[in-house]
This record gives C-alpha cells, sequence and structure tokens, in this order.
C-alpha cells in the first residue's frame, strides 16, 4: 500500500500533512481486510494443509479451532475493515471491497481459483495493484494512478507468487503429495513455473519501463539494479528448503534484505535528481514519419 500512498504523492505534488490522517486509518483498514482474508484462507486451507510436511502441524489443521469462533473472526475484521474504508473515500472503499472480494474468489469453492493452473498466481498477485489503489487513493481521488504502474505491480507480484510456488513444487518432491496439498500442482512442472516466473518478470520490466520512461526517466537507471534483485530472488527459490515459500522468513537473508534496501535508497535518490541529459533518449531522432 505504501508505494501507492508515495508515487501518488509525488507524482500529485501532495504533501503528507494533508493526508496523514486518511493513512492512518487507510492502513488500519488495510491491515483488518488482509487478516480477514488470512483468516478465512488458514481455514479453509486446512483440508489441504495435512498433506504438506510443515503446515499440516498448524492449529486448523489439528481441530484447534471452532468454526463459529472463525466465521465470526472473519466477519468482524472485513466489517471493520470496511467501516473505516468508508470514512476514507468511495474509491478507497470500492478498492478494499474488491481487495475483500479477492479473498473470497480465491479461497471459496465454487470459485476457489488458487486451484486452478496460472490463475492461482495471477488471481492472488492481483492483491499488489489492489494496495497500491489504496496507498494511491489514501492521497487523492482523481487522477487515477497510471494503468502501466498497475500492470507492473500484477506482474511484479505474479514473479513473486511464481518463484513461490515453484519452490513450494520442488519442496513437496513427491508429485502426487503435492497434487493433495495444491490441485494447480496437478498440472504443473518445474519447467512450466518456471517458465511462466519469467514471463511474469518480463511482463513486469515492460510495464515498468513504459512507467519510467513517461513520468521519471532518471529512475530508469535503477533498472539493472532490480534486474539483479529479481534473478537474486529466482536464486533463492532454487534453494533447498528455500525461504521463497515463506516470504515472512525473507529477513533471515541479510544479504538480499540489505540489496532491496540498496535499490530502494537509489531509487529514492533518482526520484530528487534531475540528468537532462537523459531527455536525449526520448527524441525521435532515428524515427521519422512516411
Amino acid at each position: 500500500m505504501l508505494p501507492g500512498t508515495v508515487v501518488a504523492a509525488l507524482l500529485i505534488r501532495v504533501p503528507l500533512e494533508r493526508f496523514a490522517g486518511r493513512l492512518a486509518l487507510g492502513l488500519l483498514s488495510a491491515c483488518l481486510i488482509a487478516s480477514a482474508n488470512y483468516v478465512i484462507n488458514e481455514w479453509l486451507d486446512a483440508e489441504f494443509d495435512r498433506f504438506h510436511p510443515v503446515k499440516r502441524n498448524r492449529p486448523s489443521v489439528a481441530g484447534g479451532l471452532e468454526p463459529e469462533a472463525v466465521y465470526a473472526e472473519y466477519g468482524l475484521l472485513l466489517a471493520a475493515g470496511l467501516a473505516l474504508a468508508w470514512l476514507i473515500s468511495p474509491f478507497f472503499f470500492a478498492s478494499a471491497s474488491l481487495l475483500g472480494v479477492m479473498g473470497v474468489l480465491y479461497n471459496v469453492r465454487p470459485f476457489r481459483s488458487k486451484d486452478r493452473v496460472y490463475l492461482d498466481v495471477l488471481s492472488e498477485s492481483v492483491n499488489n495493484p489492489i494496495r497500491l489503489l489504496l496507498g494511491w487513493f489514501v492521497v487523492s481521488d482523481w487522477p487515477l494512478p497510471p494503468s502501466s504502474l498497475l500492470m507492473a505491480y500484477w506482474m511484479g507480484g505474479a514473479f513473486l507468487m511464481g518463484v513461490k510456488r515453484y519452490s513450494e513444487y520442488r519442496f513437496l518432491e513427491d508429485v502426487e503429495t503435492a497434487g493433495l496439498y495444491r490441485r494447480s500442482f496437478r498440472f504443473y512442472t518445474e519447467e512450466t513455473l518456471l517458465i511462466s516466473s519469467f514471463f511474469y518478470a518480463l511482463c513486469a520490466s515492460f510495464f515498468l519501463g513504459v512507467f519510467l520512461v513517461k513520468y521519471r526517466i532518471e529512475l530508469l537507471l535503477s533498472l539493472p539494479l532490480l534486474a539483479c534483485m529479481f534473478a537474486w530472488y529466482l536464486w533463492l527459490g532454487m534453494k533447498p528448503d528455500s525461504p521463497a515459500q515463506r516470504p515472512e522468513h525473507l529477513y533471515r537473508e541479510t544479504s538480499f534484505i540489505s540489496f532491496v534496501a540498496l535499490v530502494v535508497v537509489v531509487m529514492a535518490a533518482l526520484l530528487f535528481v534531475d540528468i537532462p541529459s537523459l531527455r536525449w533518449f526520448l527524441n525521435n531522432s532515428f524515427i521519422s514519419a512516411p
């Protein structure tokens, strides 16, 4: 969510003091709705998690949870998140509602896109641009965020999710067990998961390039670092018992986290450094209309 807020504030030139209160409400709203989605995800995944060597030890699998309590918690979290979203703006509320709807489509039968090959990755990663919209609408309802940025954020998330699926598939080793744990694994192979991850990375790079050329060409200088970051994450996904399976454990990869911090610092610096000579690349010097 915060990247959307930062980009909106920079492009529309809105000072922090004008939306600080909305930002606090927005963060709380987004956290509540994401928590609601996580609750329903954990509960409805219990029958499949019992086939996973690690997740089978979770309370939801062991039968330590009451259905009434789970659904009550889900409803309260979702209602509270949407109530706060309504206080911010209709646009923020619509985006927050869409985030809640995607949680249902991803987890609940008969939709359960989590079980559909390729759609599992795309429907989960679409939450990325939705969160970007939430951050954007904290700052302003108009203009809308650039479509190239939304697509780059979506495909970037799809790459991360694709690598996660790849590392999960390799960790489970036995194809039959993998298919019982996650039905989409019945149709995936290591090759298709890896190739699809490359596809998502290429799409993310393309759309990000379009956005940067149009709005801040200086940031193009950060693309080699971003490419290294994508490659490094893919390498992490190939490690035995990869941390990409559990992104919440990535903080243990201190070298990678340090590199990500470096990328953020470089991109932040390029936001405030003007390099007029780069405008030369925008000239149509070698292309003339017939």
